[in-house]
Order: structure tokens, then C-alpha cells, then sequence
């Protein structure tokens, strides 16, 4: 697997390029924004398949940086920051972030993200071929429930006939709540459903989707936590 990893403390970079090489990664290293986007270029050689950004970079900011990469790549971004509050949490996932790991973090986690991130790719490229190729008839049928909408076959929302922009996992999230309204998903099932793992480090993750989630479709009542459980949607009343 060939890694991306976008920080510009030398000492830093360097220590952890040297893990990951014990592991079997091979390592592109890049130590500004400029520098990233420019290895994740066509001709600049074989692709990337997963980028490590850092937030703190000296000529821009990470979060701009990821933006840019989403806007022109789908390869796997996480986060990799001391900035561990839940609104720049929110904020990375929303501009495409594949996940977001806070330092200090453990090797052992981060090489299982990774891993991860990898294999919902994967998933996810097999899913969209399989769509493909099965044509108009492997897409579901709208749903709709209250003032929201889901368009399966464009993966858009709306709300009340509003365009409600959502990431990825944002919406395969809400679709698998909608398709049994009022029903409970489990922890588990969600993030073995949605990111096509059982690690249960991606939970934080699960939260910060469903508030992010809340906060996008402007109804914080629509997904009810049912604690120590899961989430459920809940219909609004007409």
C-alpha cells in the first residue's frame, strides 16, 4: 500500500515514515499543502492510496488541503491532528475526510484505520461497479419520510425540497436508518453495514457522523440515540 503522508515536522515524519516501512507501507512524504496536492497528481507516479494530513501545515490548512483533494480525488483522507475537539472533528468528515485521528494516538490504531479506511474503499468501488453493471434496477426506490427525501440512484437529500449536500458515509447512514424508520440499529450494525468493518474504534466516528448529520438536515430530532443501544430514525409528524 503505498501511504501519502503530508506533516512538516521533519522529526515527526521521519519517525513515523519509519514505521510504517516496518510494516510494509511504502511512503510518500510531503511536508506543506503545495506538496501534497502536487504528489497526488496524475503524472506524479503510481497512486496514492491513502493520504495522513496534517492540519498544522506551514502554507495552508490542512482542512483546505483536504478539500481540495475530495474535489478532485477519492482516495482515502485521515486526519491526523492534535486538534481533538468534536467541531473540527465534524468539520474534516464533512469536507471528505475518511476519518480523524488525534494525537498522540497509538501505532497499533492508526495502522488499524488504515487498514480500514483501505478496505471501505475497496467496498465501496466493488458496490458502485455492481451498480453499474446492474443498471437502473440495483438502485432503490425514493424514500420518503416528513419533509426529507432520498434520492437513491443521484445519493442526494433533500428537505422540504432544499439540496441538503451530504458526505458519503453521511448518506449511506441515513439511508440505512430510513429503511426501517422507527426501528433501532445497533452500534455494531451500523458501522459493519456503513464502513464495512467490526473495529470498534470507528464508534467516535459513528457519533460525529449522526451529529454532523443533525446538523446538516436541520432536524436533531430525526435521529433519536437510544443509549447503549444504537440510533433509530424517527418520522416527523406531518
Amino acid at each position: 500500500m503505498r501511504l501519502l503522508l503530508v506533516e512538516d515536522d521533519d522529526r515527526v515524519a521521519s519517525a513515523l515514515s519509519a514505521v510504517l516501512g516496518r510494516h510494509g507501507f511504502e511512503v510518500v512524504q510531503a511536508g506543506s499543502g503545495e506538496e501534497a496536492l502536487a504528489a497526488l497528481l496524475p503524472d506524479a507516479g503510481p497512486p496514492v492510496d491513502v493520504v495522513l494530513l496534517d492540519l498544522g501545515l506551514p502554507d495552508q490548512d490542512g482542512f483546505e488541503v483536504c478539500g481540495k483533494i475530495r474535489r478532485g480525488s477519492g482516495t482515502p483522507v485521515i486526519m491526523v491532528t492534535a486538534r481533538a475537539d468534536v467541531r473540527s472533528r465534524i468539520h474534516g468528515l464533512n469536507l471528505g475526510a475518511d476519518d480523524y485521528v488525534v494525537k498522540p494516538y497509538d501505532t497499533g490504531e492508526l495502522l488499524a484505520r488504515i487498514h480500514a479506511v483501505s478496505r471501505r474503499r475497496a467496498a465501496g468501488d466493488e458496490r458502485e461497479a455492481e451498480s453499474a453493471a446492474g443498471g437502473a434496477d440495483a438502485v432503490g426506490e425514493p424514500v420518503r419520510f416528513g419533509p426529507v427525501l432520498i434520492e437513491p440512484a443521484s445519493r442526494q437529500v433533500e428537505v422540504d425540497g432544499a439540496v441538503i449536500t451530504l458526505t458519503r458515509k453521511e448518506f449511506d447512514l441515513l439511508s440505512l436508518l430510513a429503511q426501517r424508520p422507527g426501528v433501532v440499529f445497533r452500534r455494531e450494525q451500523i458501522i459493519s453495514e456503513v464502513w464495512r468493518t467490526n473495529w470498534e474504534g470507528t464508534g467516535r466516528t459513528l457519533e460525529v457522523h449522526v451529529a454532523s448529520l443533525r446538523a446538516k438536515l436541520g432536524l436533531p430530532a430525526l435521529i433519536e440515540t437510544i443509549r447503549g443501544v444504537g440510533y433509530r430514525l424517527v418520522v416527523p409528524a406531518a
